[in-house]
């Protein structure tokens, strides 16, 4: 959202626009292909009837919140590679960024932590 509809940032911007256009292209390339890989591995899940919904959605906001907390401190702040957006106070987006990140963190911890126990439902002893 941030980089192809708002366009407040590219992946790199410590270049030209073009170099920056082409390091979101590379980005969102290998967002897709994780993204497909985990749908297949979605898929082996319920083919083998062991998907548990709520782990599954508690491991995607815990993985989406740290990869988002990260970026938040490492590559904007620390490595300075981009910024949310520029020419604007940072303070109220970087806030924003970091606490939308630990919510998802807190709900997936949540999540897999009400679950650790949870099996799925053909695996039941005597089942």
């Amino acid at each position: 959202m941030f980089h192809q509809l708002l366009q407040w940032h590219h992946f790199y911007d410590k270049s030209t626009t073009a170099v920056g256009l082409f390091s979101d292209g590379l980005f969102h390339a290998f967002g897709w292909f994780a993204v497909v890989a985990g749908l297949f591995l979605f898929a082996d899940l319920r083919r083998r009837a062991v998907l548990l919904p709520a782990r599954w959605t508690g491991a995607v906001l815990l993985g989406t919140g740290a990869f988002q907390l990260y970026d938040g401190t490492v590559q904007h702040k620390l490595m300075e590679l981009h910024q949310i957006r520029y020419n604007v106070p940072l303070l109220p987006y970087d806030l924003l960024w970091n606490l939308s990140a630990a919510a998802m963190i807190l709900a997936g911890a949540v999540l897999l932590y009400r679950t650790r126990d949870a099996e799925p439902a053909g695996s039941r002893a005597g089942a």
